[in-house]
This record gives C-alpha cells, structure tokens and sequence, in this order.
C-alpha cells in the first residue's frame, strides 16, 4: 500500500496519474496547502522541504519497514522501479526518459509556476516578471514541441515522462499559452487527457 501526501496541484497530480495507470493501491491523504498544512510537523517528518506530494511505502523492496519518499520527480522515478513500469530498458532509452524528467523538474515547473504566480495570484502585476516568465514557458512548450514532432510520446513508449509534463501543460490557459502554436503538443496532450487513468486520476 501507498500512502499519498498529497494536494490537486500538477506535482501532486503526477503521482495520482501514475498509482492509477500502474494500478497500485493507495490511500490518499489531502494536504491542503491554503491552509498551511504541509507545515504540519507529522508531514514535515515525510517531507522535509514542506511540499506536496510525498509518499509513504509500506512494503518497499527490502523489507525493511516502511519507506517515505518526497519529491515528485523522485516519487515517480521510485514507483517506476517498484512496479517495473513506465520506465524503458536499455541505457539510451532511460537516459531519454531521465533527461526529460529532469527537464521538467528544474525547467519547465519552475517556469510554469512562477508564470502562475505573477500572471494570477501576485498581490500586484509586475509586467516585466509576467513577460519574462511567460516567454519563457512559451520557448519551453517550444522545445517540448519540436522534441514531440512526429513521435507519439516523449521517450519510445509511454513513460514518467509523459506523465510528469503532462500537468503542467493543463494550466496552458492559466500561463497564456495557446496548444494551437504547439500542434505537436496539441496532439500529446489530447492523447493523454482522454486516457482513462487520467480521467480518474483529474477526477479525484
């Protein structure tokens, strides 16, 4: 069993879309991050850095009790090896899917998320921040673009890498992004949402 610290935000929707595809039991635990929560001193043990999502293992590989774990892009590098899935053999279609993971950790998140904040819930609009972080969550939804053209899915098959960009781009309106600028990641994106792990997981 998995227990999932967890809020609706795309860090923590990441882990939801893939405890649903791999189809592995877990429990959900809200963390409500309004309310200040994920400073509460029993998460804060889980998670150290006061952020969502974390996890809680019972049964780790090992044997050796249960096993927390923070950090989305770690969460789900995690899981993969865990259940055996999502993740590809061979060194060069790994390295792939880490190069992308990792893109999305230190890139296009950061980016997406300070482009939230000063474009919508910034006490006063600073136009030079709402442009310099715009432009660039339009250069990297262009890279994503170009990577994406002419392949179904961000590494040879389905991956954590997919489902760890995926939730950024569902703010797309939100960061004043248009997908019609982006077909390549217009049609990726399309793909995902209509996954049945994804409804559910959204659902949630």
């Amino acid at each position: 069993m998995i227990d999932l610290y967890w809020w609706k935000t795309p860090n923590g929707q990441k882990i939801t879309v893939f405890l649903e595809e791999a189809g592995l039991p877990y429990k959900l635990h809200p963390v409500d991050i309004t309310k200040n929560e994920q400073f509460n001193p029993a998460f804060l043990k889980i998670a150290p850095n006061n952020r969502i999502p974390a996890i809680v293992d019972s049964e780790p590989a090992d044997g050796k009790g249960p096993l927390s774990v923070f950090e989305s892009g770690a969460i789900l590098w995690y899981l993969a090896e865990k259940t055996g899935k999502f993740v590809p053999e061979g060194i060069r279609a790994k390295t792939e899917i880490s190069q992308w993971l990792f893109w999305q950790m230190a890139g296009l998140g950061p980016m997406a998320g300070q482009n939230h904040h000063f474009n919508i819930y910034a006490p006063e609009k600073v136009p030079y921040a709402i442009e310099r972080y715009t432009k660039e969550t339009a250069r990297l939804y262009g890279v994503l673009d170009k990577h994406l053209t002419g392949r179904e899915w961000v590494g040879e098959s389905y991956s954590i890498a997919d489902m760890a960009i995926y939730p950024w781009i569902v703010s797309h309106k939100n960061q004043k992004q248009d997908l019609a600028s982006f077909p390549a990641v217009k049609k990726w994106f399309e793909t995902i949402g209509a996954r049945p792990a994804v409804v559910k997981a959204y659902s949630l």
